[in-house]
């Protein structure tokens, strides 16, 4: 029989001051926990770092996650617990992808791109990946969960609980995104600005912490695999005399810019690396 994999700890040891047994029981299931956490930890070669993670210290984000790639990549590192955790969210992973891959293609027809053109620009899936995500409870003197941002992929699926806080930038204004069941909010990213010369906007939007309970969510990230270069394509260039607001780059290397975002935080707001690192002055 597999043991619960939710621990209950008994803190009252720690409310008398004879007990140290009790104390000394107390700190070695909490460490326990940890080490179950550390065991999911993310090997050194990942392209991202797949497995347990939690935020830096440093970091303006407070969230942990459990990131995984396609299910059978070799950089997956899943928990022992809770059983079938591995099946299920192997599962999941492959109907995002088939979600991924239909919202890809109408994207497509919007943009009145010739049929399967984003299909055939990018074919490889291995690098999508998924994010399991915990969110702290908000503290008294702050309630950020992820910064404002915007997603650097072509789209990206967001299964919210019913705790909310994910918002929308709107005219300069922060709208709230409603947790509604049945629903994927759905976020087209910074590729698609580009190929499209900013026709399709990527949506800035950042998470706001509860001070009562944790958040729980899901993310999808329909990617595009590293050595692909990004730029504004003629459709929406010369073959209609309009200048490109991006110059082009290579995927993974924009990518690098926006992960030093999170392992080094700029000082400054203004430093942090967007799309506009590419953009064009015309």
């Amino acid at each position: 029989m597999v043991e619960a994999c939710v621990p209950t700890v008994d803190l009252s040891p720690f409310l008398r001051e004879d007990d140290e047994d009790g104390k000394k029981k107390v700190m070695e299931v909490i460490t326990q926990a940890y080490e179950e956490k550390i065991k999911s930890s993310p090997s050194t070669n990942a392209p991202l770092p797949a497995g347990y993670n939690r935020q830096p210290l440093h970091s303006p984000d407070k969230n942990e996650y459990l990131l995984i790639f396609p299910p059978r990549s070799n950089f997956n590192v899943y928990p022992p617990n809770p059983p079938k955790f591995r099946e299920v969210i192997e599962e999941m992973f492959v109907q995002m992808s088939k979600v991924g891959v239909l919202l890809e293609n109408i994207i497509n027809d919007c943009l009145g791109l010739p049929p399967n053109f984003l299909k055939e620009y990018n074919h490889d899936r291995s690098w999508d990946f998924m994010t399991a995500l915990r969110y702290f409870p908000a503290s008294t003197n702050e309630n950020v969960g992820i910064t404002e941002h915007e997603d650097g992929n072509i789209i990206t699926f967001v299964l919210q609980d019913g705790v909310g806080g994910l918002q929308v930038l709107k005219n300069g204004h922060w709208i709230p995104v409603v947790p509604a069941e049945g629903t994927i909010v759905v976020n087209v990213g910074d590729v698609i600005q580009v190929l499209s010369n900013k026709k399709f906007k990527s949506a800035t939007h950042r998470v706001v912490r509860s001070g009562v309970r944790n958040r729980y969510s899901y993310v999808f990230f329909h990617n595009l695999t590293g050595d692909t270069w990004v730029e504004p394509l003629p459709q929406f260039t010369k073959e209609i005399g309009e200048p490109p607001k991006y110059r082009g780059f290579l995927y993974k290397e924009y990518q690098e810019l926006r992960m030093r975002n999170k392992t080094h935080p700029p000082s400054r707001p203004e430093d942090v690396i967007h799309i506009t690192h590419y953009a064009i002055d015309n």
